[in-house]
């Protein structure tokens, strides 16, 4: 397999999660072995951070990166577009300390990234591939961890609440898996919590345009649920992109249980902390007469995508 990036710079413009302000993001193609590199515009200039577990700052409502100087809110949706859509190499211009939460799922940026377009670069793409199992748990929660020719995942969540209850799924992610059974699954709360939060100014952009709210029965937005098990697609959703913190793509199979971005990332740390014993870095080289991966073609040279 080829490392990729995409065609044409892309942006767009939406509400900061945390802040309720107007954020803007800006897309670049990136040359090969760049990875994903965030730069922060601010009043005094930019500061760069390339995703690091240790870099993890904030799990609270969503993953924060930062580099002691500045941190980029909310980048779980993105980074779970970016490595579910196979990029390897990509620049993001953040003009605000937030990404834009969209519709609350990654469809937007799936939809952004389609308007770039995806091309192949000329170097092999290098993952990260677990060679090791490993069980990984706190407070009855767990990562546990497999080799595997892939990014396999089999998740449960248990939440008592009518609507949700227990959920399993289990997916073999590929591009388009991920573009058709999770990108548009949509971050959900519960009312009391987005009450409190917005009392506390906290979430200050938050609502049922960017979230699936619940009541103590059941589901606030009108138009329902996109999935009848939206709650734990998303929940998958945001595990690709936690696991887009390591700098390379990673591999293996992930059987999770009730974890969350705090516990995903003191998962991803241990393992990045232990890599000697549980990862080893591979050389994806394309393999003569096998089809290389898809890549998409762009629709546009530049699109603005609205919350859906």
């Amino acid at each position: 397999m080829l490392q990729t990036t995409i065609h044409n710079t892309v942006r767009c413009k939406g509400i900061g999660l945390h802040s309720g302000k107007q954020v803007e993001i800006v897309l670049r193609p990136a040359v090969e072995d760049t990875g994903i590199l965030f730069s922060i515009h601010t009043g005094s200039g930019s500061s760069f951070i390339s995703p690091n577990p240790e870099l993890v700052v904030a799990t609270g409502l969503a993953t924060t990166i930062g580099n002691g100087q500045d941190s980029v809110s909310t980048v779980e949706h993105l980074l779970a577009a970016v490595r579910g859509m196979g990029i390897d190499n990509l620049h993001i211009e953040v003009r605000g300390n937030e990404l834009p939460i969209m519709d609350g799922s990654a469809g937007p940026f799936v939809y952004l990234l389609r308007q770039a377009g995806v091309r192949q670069l000329l170097k092999s793409r290098k993952v990260m591939a677990v060679k090791k199992s490993i069980n990984f748990e706190q407070d009855g929660k767990y990562v546990r961890a497999f080799p595997h020719d892939g990014f396999a995942v089999d998740y449960t969540i248990d939440f008592a609440h009518p609507q949700i209850g227990t959920q399993t799924l289990s997916l073999e992610i590929t591009p388009d898996v991920f573009m058709e059974e999770l990108a548009k699954a949509r971050t959900f709360g519960f009312l009391k919590e987005v009450e409190y939060l917005h009392a506390n100014g906290l979430a200050l952009g938050g609502s049922l345009d960017n979230a699936v709210v619940l009541d103590e029965y059941g589901v606030l937005n009108e138009g329902g649920l996109r999935f009848v098990d939206e709650f734990v697609r998303h929940k998958i959703l945001d595990f690709v992109g936690d696991m887009a913190v390591l700098d390379l793509p990673l591999q293996g199979r992930f059987e999770v249980f009730a974890s969350g971005h705090a516990l995903n990332n003191s998962f991803l740390r241990y393992l990045h902390a232990n890599a000697a014993d549980y990862l080893e870095e591979r050389n994806l080289a394309p393999v003569a007469g096998k089809v290389q991966e898809k890549v998409y073609v762009p629709e546009a040279p530049s699109a603005v995508p609205s919350p859906a």
